[in-house]
């Protein structure tokens, strides 16, 4: 590998950390209150929710899937809870239920996937509708207003430290020693590399199919959970379209689209902080809220651009490594 081949991957690689450094200079550049040592631990809380559903979804992403459905699964796990807690029932039986809930609907989603061959796109599509469905039956179509024992997992502290940052780190920590650490992980990208390449190794891609979409459930109610504390209320547009943001994180830290690439620390975790400062550098500056979603789709747009040109530069570079090798 070439001087110039070694510094253009490594410029790939370091995009995400460049866009950040780069939106950081922006929003100091235009407001003085952007560097404020609290805004910056409160874009960093803010930003555990995303993070959290984006680890579920760069497990989905390196196997060459798509999981749409995550915003929904936001909002039913928020509405499960919102509606136990406020009929009286303890936290603690809340939680282990909104979690099994996420992970019934990724099981379900892997099920269509697996056993019916739909493909990803179609299958999470069909259970965005029926996940916010079921969630707004739920809510009768009304906000509701979440009890104090719930916006503790938001705004409580543990050792000094906000509770959501606790809770991003452990799920980034299992999230990461799971992809590196173990046989699970390798198949996940052995999966997404080459599918039937992995069925012929011996890997059991369907039983690899079906864990990586109950993770992105299960990350995705526990986002949920998290998300709706911080907010203290849910809402029936609640967790609309997090899963573009949530795709846009993953792809922002390099997992790759076409499967096989990825890591959820730094990768997504720096995504998810980036999609963040954005927003909240557009609050502090006092933009339009109508730009809103031209700024994020920008961002999504940016993130399948740089996506698609890391991929044909490691095409390239695969090809150049393959001919020596053919030829002799």
């Amino acid at each position: 590998m070439n001087v110039r081949t070694r510094l253009s991957l490594t410029l790939l690689r370091s995009v995400p950390l460049l866009l950040l450094a780069g939106v950081f200079a922006c929003f100091a550049s235009l407001s003085g209150r952007f560097l404020d040592p609290q805004n910056l631990v409160n874009i960093l809380i803010q930003s555990a929710s995303l993070g959290i559903v984006g680890a579920g979804m760069t497990f989905v992403l390196i196997t060459g899937g798509i999981d749409l459905s995550v915003g929904s699964i936001m909002f039913l796990s928020a509405a499960i809870a919102g509606k136990m807690v406020l009929n009286g029932l303890p936290l603690s039986l809340a939680l282990p239920v909104v979690l099994v809930a996420g992970l019934a609907f990724g099981l379900a989603n892997a099920f269509f996937i697996s056993r019916f061959r739909i493909l990803p796109f179609v299958v999470t599509l069909a259970t965005v509708y029926a996940g916010r469905g079921l969630a707004l039956y739920i809510t009768e179509t009304r906000a509701m207003n979440l009890p104090e024992e719930l916006l503790r997992l938001g705004t409580g502290r543990a050792l000094g430290l906000p509770v959501p940052i606790w809770v991003l780190g452990a799920t980034l920590l299992a999230a990461e020693l799971t992809l590196t650490r173990t046989t699970f992980g390798r198949q996940v990208y052995a999966v997404g590399n080459n599918a039937e390449g992995a069925r012929k190794a011996g890997i059991a891609a369907i039983r690899v199919i079906v864990l990586v979409y109950a993770i992105s459930g299960f990350c995705a109610a526990l986002g949920g959970l998290v998300s709706v504390a911080q907010l203290g209320a849910v809402s029936p547009t609640f967790g609309n379209q997090r899963e573009f943001a949530a795709i846009a994180a993953a792809v922002l830290g390099g997992t790759s689209l076409f499967g096989g690439r990825g890591r959820v620390f730094p990768g997504t975790i720096l995504g998810a902080v980036l999609i963040q400062t954005v927003e909240s550098g557009l609050v502090i500056v006092n933009a339009d809220p109508y730009l809103y979603p031209l700024i994020l789709s920008s961002i999504i747009f940016l993130a399948v651009l740089l996506d698609g040109v890391r991929h044909a530069h490691l095409e390239r570079l695969g090809r150049r490594k393959i001919r020596p090798l053919a030829a002799g």
